[in-house]
């Protein structure tokens, strides 16, 4: 892991289980900002939705953070936050877990994408 987010731009940051978590450690997003904070969270069995919340607002506060990617089962634990979330940075991507299927009707960036485009459809 590297010291030096500030110099080398933006990062992503990954809140998932332990699979998901290793698999993107080992592409190379790890990284351990001046207060010593992970750009990532593994979330365990006993993981609570309050400790999600917390990472993931401590994550879009980070200036360093240009995504966050975090796994649907656990962005459902948490939709109330992430729904609130409108800034473009940093985007929230939701990804699939090998505990849950991804649900195209649960994203909040195609939510927001199908409300802005159904006002075109309608004027054609």
């Amino acid at each position: 892991m590297s010291n030096s987010s500030f110099e080398d731009g933006k990062l992503m940051a990954v809140i998932g289980d332990e699979d998901t978590c290793v698999g993107f450690l080992l592409g190379g997003i790890g990284e351990i900002n001046e207060e010593r904070q992970p750009n990532f969270m593994v979330v365990e069995k006993d993981t609570s939705a309050a400790a999600i919340d917390k990472c993931f607002k401590r994550f879009v506060a980070r200036e360093d953070i240009a995504i966050i990617m975090i796994n649907q089962i656990y962005a459902d634990m948490i939709r109330d936050t992430i729904d609130k979330h409108l800034l473009p940075v940093p985007t929230v991507l939701e990804i699939p877990s090998k505990q849950q299927a991804y649900d195209v009707h649960k994203d909040s960036i195609l939510k927001r994408a199908r409300g802005i485009l159904q006002p075109v459809a309608r004027r054609r």
